[in-house]
């Protein structure tokens, strides 16, 4: 994730981030009636969206897959770190949504 960024492009991906995984959360909370799975599956989602390393090579060769994640998260940079923090946002929130919506009556939700 390297490049230049400019501010409008980092507000507007932050924004997305966020709307995208509220709407995720929103979704999938409202289906399994699973308050917080999003919040739980999300840092799941930032593995599958920072590295390169394929998904079964965490299982069969752990020993290169591991450390390449923790080089890759490392070398984050700081819009890439709030981009993927607003994401998490998004999710608690629909959480947090979720809760105050079956606390006030809503039993679809």
């Amino acid at each position: 994730m390297a490049g230049s960024f400019s501010i409008v492009q980092l507000v507007l991906s932050m924004i997305l981030f966020l709307v995208m995984f509220f709407g995720i959360g929103f979704l999938i909370n409202m289906l399994l009636r699973a308050t917080w799975f999003m919040a739980i599956v999300y840092p799941i989602v930032v593995i599958f969206i920072v590295d390169e390393v394929g998904f079964f090579d965490y299982f069969f060769k752990p020993g290169t897959a591991f450390p390449a994640l923790g080089d890759k998260l490392v070398s984050l940079q700081l819009v890439d770190i709030l981009i993927l923090a607003s994401g998490l946002a998004g999710a608690i929130i629909a959480g947090l949504v979720m809760k105050a919506l079956r606390k006030n009556g809503y039993r679809m939700f």
